[in-house]
């Protein structure tokens, strides 16, 4: 992937650009291709890397083969196909997405969210993968993971990979693979050919960044040598908190997480970050799982409120108080445990401008509307190409830094 480029000369840029065509195309029907405009970071002032965790595990009934929607909008007993009367589906969550259901491999989600992260001072994302393994939704998971790898170099945001090697069993029983080591060999071999060596990709001591939600199945420093040895370079190599000692030395450190109360993560900060060559701290908006509501499982047991945005705050200015480097924002759209970052009905965009403030972004300017706005003129005007050229123009817009540009092509568009 190329590297995006901080510094652009708008000077030779037409007012006729915004609009997507040139006085001379007047009365012509053929579209004009918008300028190309490559990404911009965002000018901000807390130099802590901030990463969002993110879930591309969601289908709906017009993205999956079988036309059913996805297990993560419907857990055991929800149907999405009923509407209610104020106009929201049925999904297995107590909070809504403000676009609604969605397919993690749709492009135009894809956009929306990576537009409203760039714009809060998110560094990059933080990707849960399942791996490469045609077993259950690991396949999906994989292809929607493509999907957004793709738009994020358009961006200009940086990932890495969470692996679940929860999963490896599954794939050992499925007959996919001879053992769990050489199915998590196959998947790490994987991550390294295809992203390793992206310009985008998150290096931490220069080294690209690996994370293991865990570990959960391979539980032994013996188990991680053996499955790094296949690999050219070593990762910096982070695992759950309290959890480094299963991978040995392969272990880099740990990232914190979520659990119980506020308390945990003030233990992490004072007794576990300062033994750790690299701690990831955590920030969340809040945890209230629908999983009994949902006949998805038993409960996990424990509710923390989100209070009005005040959760996120109290473990932001934890965040600060420990001085991390690094942050893991908890998540950016897990429905289903209530930890979304997400803007959705309940919470609008309240808990993104938290974090535009938390970032220290210089510009004050709204553009979260407007990147909505985006998403729905892309779904509204689906069928007409003349009108998604100018919508690609927006996004080129947004991702180069001048929203007011983007805005006045979007409130052009009827």
């Amino acid at each position: 992937m190329k590297r995006y480029i901080t510094s652009l000369v708008f000077g030779l840029m037409s007012i006729a650009m915004v609009a997507g065509c040139s006085s001379d195309d007047k009365g012509s029907d053929k579209p004009v291709e918008p300028e190309k405009i490559n990404p911009v970071a965002i000018e901000k002032t807390n130099s802590t890397k901030i990463y969002m965790h993110y879930m591309p595990w969601f289908e709906t009934n017009e993205s999956s083969a079988d036309k059913k929607w996805g297990y993560h909008w419907t857990m055991a007993n929800k149907n999405p196909n009923n509407v209610g009367t104020n106009g929201q589906r049925e999904i297995a969550s107590y909070y809504y997405p403000l676009i609604g259901p969605y397919h993690s491999g749709d492009k135009n989600v894809i956009e929306n969210h990576l537009l409203l992260m760039k714009y809060s001072g998110i560094d990059g994302i933080l990707i849960d993968w399942y791996g490469t393994y045609d077993v259950n939704d690991y396949r999906m998971v994989k292809e929607n993971t493509d999907q957004l790898i793709e738009m994020l170099d358009k961006v200009g945001l940086e990932y890495a990979i969470v692996y679940e090697d929860r999963f490896l069993t599954n794939v050992v029983n499925a007959g996919k693979a001879i053992s769990v080591t050489s199915a998590a060999k196959t998947d790490l071999a994987y991550v390294e050919k295809n992203y390793f060596s992206d310009a985008n990709y998150i290096k931490i001591n220069g080294k690209p960044l690996l994370m293991n939600f865990g570990p959960i199945v391979l539980q032994t420093p013996a188990e991680w040598t053996n499955v790094f040895n296949t690999l050219t370079a070593k990762p910096t190599f982070l695992t759950l908190w309290d959890h480094s000692s299963m991978a040995g030395e392969n272990a880099s450190g740990e990232y914190a997480w979520v659990y119980k109360d506020n308390s945990y993560l003030t233990n992490f900060y004072t007794n576990t970050k300062p033994k750790l060559g690299v701690a990831m701290g955590s920030a969340y908006p809040g945890f209230k799982d629908f999983y009994a509501a949902g006949g998805g499982g038993a409960a996990i047991g424990w509710t923390i409120e989100h209070n009005n945005g005040a959760t996120l705050d109290e473990t932001l200015t934890l965040a600060k108080n420990a001085n991390v480097n690094y942050l893991q924002l908890i998540t950016w759209n897990d429905f289903g445990e209530g930890t979304m970052i997400e803007p959705t009905v309940e919470f609008g965009y309240s808990f993104i401008e938290k974090i535009k403030t938390f970032s220290g972004v210089k510009s004050t300017e709204s553009v979260f509307p407007d990147i909505s706005k985006l998403y729905d003129l892309r779904v509204q005007k689906k069928g007409n190409v003349e009108i998604q050229k100018k919508l690609d123009q927006a996004f080129n817009y947004f991702v180069s830094m001048q929203p007011a540009k983007a805005k006045q092509v979007i409130s052009e568009i009827k």
